[in-house]
This record gives C-alpha cells, structure tokens and sequence, in this order.
C-alpha cells in the first residue's frame, strides 16, 4: 500500500508541476506581448516632457522679446535704431564718413599736439 501511495502522488504532482511550467511560459509571453508598447509608451513620455519644456523655453523667449518690442516701440528709440541701419528721413541726405580710425591714430599719435 505505501508503494501505491508513492505513485499516486507522483502523478498528482506531475500535473501541477506541468501547471507551473505552463503558468510561467504563459506568464513570458504575455510580458513579452506589453513590453514594446510600455517601451514606446515610457519614449513617448520622455519626448512629451522634452517638448513641454521646449515650448516653455521658447513662451519665455517670445515674453522677453514682447517686453523688449513694447520696451523700444518710443519714436527716438525706433529713430535711433534706423539710423544704425543707415536709414534717413525723407529730405535728409546720408554722409558716409570713413577713416574715422586713421583720423583718431593720427590725432592721438605722440608729437601731433
């Protein structure tokens, strides 16, 4: 009787280890199945947080500029900067002067005073 006993649990135990294995394979496949769309889903969010901190970099450039545009919009800031460009008023004539370094050298030079 004990040698029936032996060989009664030997085959309960074959088909729970056999269970076992099969849970675990199932298990792998299904992890198998998620990982790719978790990969893309975590890149996805690492692209988004890159992103939103782009945008707030560039929402805080443009209020710089914004502030600065209203800051200059003044007429003689806006002249100012026109004739920078060499540009004139209609009626007036522009005069080029160059050599303005030579001229300076020269003045500034030992022995001209």
């Amino acid at each position: 009787m004990a040698k029936r006993r032996q060989t009664q649990r030997r085959r309960r135990s074959l088909p729970r280890l056999g269970a076992g294995w099969l849970a675990v394979v199932l298990l792998a496949f299904v992890a198998f199945l998620y990982y790719r769309p978790l990969q893309t889903y975590a890149e996805t969010r690492a692209e988004l947080r890159q992103r939103t901190a782009e945008v707030e970099a560039l929402r805080a450039e443009r209020r710089a500029l914004g502030r600065r545009a209203a800051a200059g919009a003044s007429e003689a800031t806006l002249e100012r900067a026109a004739r920078r460009l060499g540009l004139v008023r209609p009626g007036e004539r522009l005069f080029i002067v160059t050599g303005l370094e030579r001229w300076r050298r020269a003045k500034n030079a030992p022995g001209t005073r």
